[in-house]
């Protein structure tokens, strides 16, 4: 457990410095970097027959870099990975009776997860690394919540055959501690009223909900690849994508739906 809380301080401080110590990207999209290279060569590992880890972590870090680099795209990616955390839902369902998407789709959809979540990290960064805060602030909270409620209260089973300790008690608890937290910052700190508030909270509540999806899938293709952790890069933890698995589905939905919310001009930033 030591061990468990030191690694998660270290990652505070380091991501804090990174997001927050400067303006310019100059610390932060290094950090990006680092972090989709390991993650997409745990990535790799979990895919079935995949004996080059490496290709793909180049195919995923220039693919991540070019569209960076070009805003036009991430519409598409984020609107691509809604798309799979939709058909993710049914394969949570179903598994393991169904595993079709357990194959060399794997490759697409973790090149379209990965470059995701890595741009919509960055545009939340780019319009403050405030924002960016509040869904990590978000999703960890959430987890959390979900954690104590279900172990205390925990009794019906949310995915069984993917993460026996889940339960709907808990993801209640996650979702109304989670949402205690927007309500608080929406009110106090952003002083929204009327369709924004309402707009801004339901947001966040499908974030929260996505974040969980995200978490299952993960467990979902550990079970498939039979390993426990995606690695062990990261002492008590295991690897990148069992410290980020909620963020992967969260931030990219977010991010969509803040563009969507900031089109429609119910929130200047």
């Amino acid at each position: 457990m030591w061990q468990r809380i030191k690694t998660a301080i270290v990652l505070v401080i380091i991501v804090g410095i990174a997001m927050f110590a400067s303006q310019t990207p100059i610390l932060f999209a290094p950090l990006l970097a680092i972090g989709v290279i390991i993650a997409a060569h745990e990535w790799a590992k979990l895919m079935p027959k995949w004996r080059q880890p490496a290709v793909f972590v180049l195919m995923i870090l220039a693919l991540t870099i070019l569209s960076l680099m070009f805003k036009v795209t991430w519409l598409f990616w984020w609107v691509a990975s809604l798309v799979i955390w939709l058909m993710a839902l049914s394969w949570v369902r179903v598994f393991p009776t169904q595993t079709r998407w357990y194959g060399n789709q794997l490759a697409m959809m973790g090149a379209v997860i990965l470059t995701a979540s890595i741009t919509a990290m960055f545009y939340l960064w780019q319009l403050s690394a405030w924002w960016l805060l509040y869904v990590f602030l978000l999703v960890w909270c959430a987890d959390s919540g979900a954690y104590f409620v279900g172990r205390k209260l925990g009794r019906r089973k949310m995915a069984p055959n993917v993460s026996p300790n889940k339960s709907m008690e808990g993801l209640a608890g996650g979702l109304v501690t989670g949402l205690l937290v927007v309500i608080t910052i929406s009110v106090f700190k952003l002083q929204l009223t009327g369709i924004p508030l309402i707009a801004f909270v339901a947001l966040s509540a499908i974030t929260i909900l996505a974040s969980v999806l995200g978490d299952l899938f993960e467990s979902m293709l550990k079970r498939r690849a039979d390993v426990k952790d995606s690695g062990t890069i990261l002492p008590g933890h295991g690897g990148i994508l069992d410290r980020i698995d909620s963020l992967l589905s969260a931030t990219p939905i977010f991010a969509l739906g803040f563009w969507a919310i900031q089109q429609l001009g119910l929130i200047v930033v």
